[in-house]
């Protein structure tokens, strides 16, 4: 096996200087997680791994071939070549002024172009151009972030058959917000993200946010995170991403003795730690201000407390960050000059990156951490200063925008907007009693050791596995051109024929009017040729009414049952009803149905003699789901003590007496002759009755890839009536 790894940035950066060409490796919360997930792969013979990406700046052409050939043999690395001008529309334009804004809950920081639109496509498909030349049968991808959203569809189309994985790194936002994209972008990001078999979320918030977009957007709906989309299986689930516990909670064995604190000299003034990638989502200013609202209502805080606010430069070319930056830098002033005095700094400001041993020492050294980010996907920093503190003492004071929030309960948490919250939780947490911090830690601690980064992306691969494991049943069960001949030839060679055919979603494509779904010229001639063949069968057997059905296939002399299995019709004789029934229930039920009617805006009732629909396709799709759990709860009850069926079917719930099926009504046709072959084809729930009523050496076919007690899958309506075509030559 091997695991291929797909992310805008490489572990590494490379630069054209004056010595030659050099790799510095870079740093960032996925970068070290996926490194340190890799690493601990390398035990593994069984693993191989590629890492693919960008190198993080522009190489010429003549360099290239020695980047490529030192990423490989040194960093089990591709680099993906792109030039400055398509990085900064790209990065710099669609992923940071468009995506990153809009994702974190900032729309109005949002910068339209189509330049960077046509940007993020372009850069997409080239990454594309370099997994397709790498991908191997046996491997596996798994695509990270947001800046390559398109890339698993795009894959997908080209190579169906490789398991694919994405994860994203930020929230996923609510609807709401993610409709300020332009529709057809975002419908061509969400059926990116959709080409994955396994899509991922640091929380459940964002999960069901993406499955609630796929829902009101592209119609799929969802059943556990399991969204069908015809043809294939995808799944959406959650996944808090961890950190390597051990690499921080060992960090004071690892570290130089020369290492010199950040925090070292101050004595016994407490010390409260900020550090961030400079950017307006993670509340910079809302913790400087609540610092200073702290230090003017508690005076004798003042001169015994230091905050250490680091700041490390991202995203200059970004005006959004420029202008961050210049906040922040009067603030800090502003709160030093107030406070502050010779002997005294109130905040001591750093705009710089730390490496990792410095950045270890500060964690272990501060008595308590701001992280108060007003939107973010985790924070890994919040679980790496927990981790750090092997004695155990030490305060997070955490946001609940923060994905880390739902897992580090123990945390002061506040909200980031709050700055009396920010100022209380800060003179709460230096006042904690040791013992209290200690308890606390203790359990976090547990927490994040037993969930590590390990432990998260073997979660993701196993469920990964699992569902590409599954589609590969489906596949084994999907009717291909070996099994089409040997049953056409059993077909030909057949003394005497039935073939039971569904209509809706078999025959032809579900439409939002039901009475708009009549039978075109080309399943008109299909069924034609069907019944012309000598000692064939073909019976209809459909959900619907009588007189649809009398009034658009009378003319072709078939044997029709309606209302899946109440009435049945041979050829141009009359209606009969398969066993006696009773409708006295509908009075009852129908003023409950039509009060739901009433409730979903473009929902209709479709009385049937033995049964009531409710037709739900023109409905929003959200407001549907809502409605279609409530009505079903509420009939589930009325109905416990009547001979009744609740159905659900593809946007739609029926309501109809038990016993009565598609199974009972073909048994109704098959116990009158005997015949040599048996077909049945159809795509839903009430098929399923049917399927499991046919002899053992009957052919049945189920029309989409759910789970069926059909032998073969179709993918849909367009592959039935090939297969049609196929058997009438």
């Amino acid at each position: 096996m091997r695991l291929v790894i797909v992310s805008n940035r490489l572990p590494f950066s490379v630069t054209k200087g004056k010595d030659g060409t050099t790799f510095k490796e870079t740093a960032g919360g996925l970068v070290s997680g996926i490194s340190d997930y890799l690493d601990s792969l390398k035990s593994s013979f069984s693993t191989e791994t590629l890492w693919i990406g960008w190198p993080g700046a522009e190489i010429d052409q003549k360099d290239r071939d020695e980047v490529k050939q030192k990423s490989l043999s040194e960093f089990s690395a591709v680099p993906v070549f792109i030039s400055e001008k398509d990085m900064d529309d790209f990065y710099l334009g669609f992923c940071n002024k468009t995506l990153w804004p809009l994702f974190h809950s900032f729309p109005a920081y949002a910068v339209y172009k189509e330049k960077f639109w046509n940007s993020y496509r372009k850069i997409n498909n080239t990454y594309l151009d370099t997994v397709q030349e790498l991908l191997k049968p046996g491997d596996i991808l798994w695509i990270h972030d947001y800046h390559l959203m398109l890339l698993p569809g795009l894959v997908r189309e080209k190579m169906p058959d490789i398991p694919i994985g994405f994860f994203l790194h930020i929230p996923f936002p609510p609807h709401e917000i993610f409709q300020f994209l332009p529709n057809r972008i975002r419908m061509e990001i969400l059926e990116g993200i959709l080409g994955a078999d396994l899509s991922g979320f640091h929380i459940n918030e964002y999960t069901q946010n993406f499955l609630r977009c796929v829902l009101r957007t592209l119609g799929y709906e969802q059943h556990i995170g399991e969204i069908n989309l015809i043809k294939r299986i995808a799944k959406a689930d959650t996944f808090p991403m961890g950190i390597n516990f051990n690499k921080f909670f060992n960090a004071g064995y690892r570290i130089n003795n020369e290492t010199a604190s950040p925090a070292a000299d101050l004595g016994d003034t407490k010390k409260i730690l900020s550090v961030d990638r400079l950017d307006y989502t993670k509340g910079i200013m809302n913790r400087l201000s609540g610092f200073e609202l702290f230090l003017e209502k508690n005076p004798a805080w003042r001169r015994k407390v230091i905050m250490h606010l680091i700041c490390v430069p991202s995203r200059i070319g970004v005006q959004r960050y420029r202008i961050t930056k210049s906040r922040i830098d009067q603030l800090v002033g502003k709160i030093n000059g107030r406070f502050g005095d010779t002997d005294w700094i109130p905040i001591h400001y750093q705009y710089k990156y730390l490496p990792l041993d410095q950045l270890s020492l500060l964690y272990s050294a501060c008595d308590a951490a701001l992280v108060t980010p007003l939107r973010d996907g985790m924070n890994l920093i919040a679980k790496e200063y927990i981790a750090s503190k092997r004695d155990k003492t030490g305060v997070l004071i955490l946001s609940e925008m923060a994905g880390a929030a739902k897992e580090l309960q123990e945390a002061i948490i506040i909200n980031p907007n709050s700055i009396e919250e920010i100022a209380s939780a800060i003179k709460e947490a230096l006042e904690k009693p040791v013992e209290e911090q200690q308890r606390q830690n203790e359990i976090m601690q547990k927490r994040l050791s037993n969930y590590d980064i390990i432990k998260w992306a073997d979660e993701f691969l196993n469920e990964l596995k699992a569902v590409h494991e599954e589609r590969i049943r489906f596949h084994a069960n999907y009717m291909n051109s070996s099994a089409k001949e040997s049953m056409i030839l059993k077909f030909k060679n057949a003394g005497s024929r039935i073939i039971f055919l569904d209509y809706d979603g078999t025959l032809v494509p579900f439409v939002e009017d039901p009475g708009k779904a009549a039978p075109d010229e080309e399943v008109v001639y299909l069924l034609e040729l069907l019944k012309r063949i000598p000692r064939t069968e073909v019976v209809l057997i459909s959900g619907r009414d009588r007189k649809t059905l009398t009034d658009w296939f009378d003319p072709l002399d078939l044997k029709l049952i309606s209302e899946h299995g109440a009435w049945a019709k041979d050829g141009r004789g009359e209606w009969q009803l398969i066993k006696p029934l009773m409708n006295d229930w509908k009075p009852r039920l129908l003023p409950v149905v039509r009060m739901y009617a009433d409730r979903l805006p473009g929902s209709f009732i479709e009385e049937k003699t033995f049964s009531i629909v409710w037709h739900y396709r023109k409905s929003d799709r959200e407001l549907a789901s809502i409605r279609v759990k409530e009505l079903v709860d509420d009939l589930l009850q009325l109905t416990s003590n009547m001979d009744v069926q609740v159905l659900q079917g593809s946007k739609v719930i029926e309501i109809k007496n038990s016993g009565v099926n598609k199974g009972a009504s073909a048994l109704h046709f098959l116990l009158k002759n005997r015949y040599d072959f048996i077909l049945a084809i159809g795509d839903d729930l009430t098929d399923e009755d049917m399927f499991m009523a046919l002899p053992e050496d009957a052919f049945s076919i189920k029309v989409g890839d759910q789970h069926s007690n059909a032998k073969y899958n179709l993918r849909d309506y367009k592959e039935v009536r090939s297969l049609i075509e196929e058997i009438v030559k």
